[in-house]
């Protein structure tokens, strides 16, 4: 699986592709996590490639992914053209609206487009900076390629001691990403 997360500065891109795949590396898969760092910070636009492999993998760059987390519509309009056909795009649906999509049935007949409004989902539980957790729960619920022990592991190594009073709450969107799946597209 070749996978680019894109989004806004400050929506946790970085860390939800960096629990992807330390998720994914525990599960046993040879794993590469390439972080994309602008000049912007918070507010400007960032990415991340992930890819995950039974085989060993020659090299981290990515040019025609097989799968998208997109959290903005910038991110949607630059990767999106790039998405192999019958590839898989998971589309934050509070930031890209898909009335405003051009061609939005053609898209459709050419990709598996999961829209789920994560930040919406994120802000229910009062904390919308979580929206990256939300997005993950859907990817994981989409793919199962890791399970959910080898994540709340990959949580707990990220957050570390010092942010260990975050687990139960990223825990609480992961689940509600995951749900969102369960509940409407399956």
């Amino acid at each position: 699986m070749e996978l680019i997360i894109s989004g806004f500065g400050g929506q946790g891109v970085l860390f939800a592709g960096n629990l992807i795949a330390l998720s994914a590396m525990r599960e046993g898969y040879q794993v590469t996590y390439l972080p994309v760092y602008g000049p912007e910070m918070r507010g400007g636009t960032c990415n991340c490639t992930v890819i995950i492999s039974e085989n060993e993998i020659a090299s981290p760059l990515i040019s025609s992914p097989s799968f998208l987390i997109i959290m903005n519509y910038p991110s949607f309009v630059k990767f999106v053209p790039a998405l192999k056909k019958g590839g898989t795009a998971i589309i934050n649906s509070d930031l890209v609206k898909s009335e405003e999509i051009e061609n939005l049935d053609i898209l459709k007949k050419k990709y598996k487009l999961y829209f789920v409004p994560v930040t919406s989902l994120a802000e229910s539980l009062n904390t919308p900076l979580l929206a990256n957790l939300c997005v993950v729960g859907a990817f994981y619920e989409i793919t199962k390629i890791f399970n959910k022990k080898n994540f709340k592991k990959a949580l707990k190594e990220m957050l570390g001691n010092t942010k260990a009073h975050l687990f139960e709450p990223n825990l609480k969107a992961f689940e509600l990403g995951a749900n969102y799946i369960k509940n409407n597209y399956k």
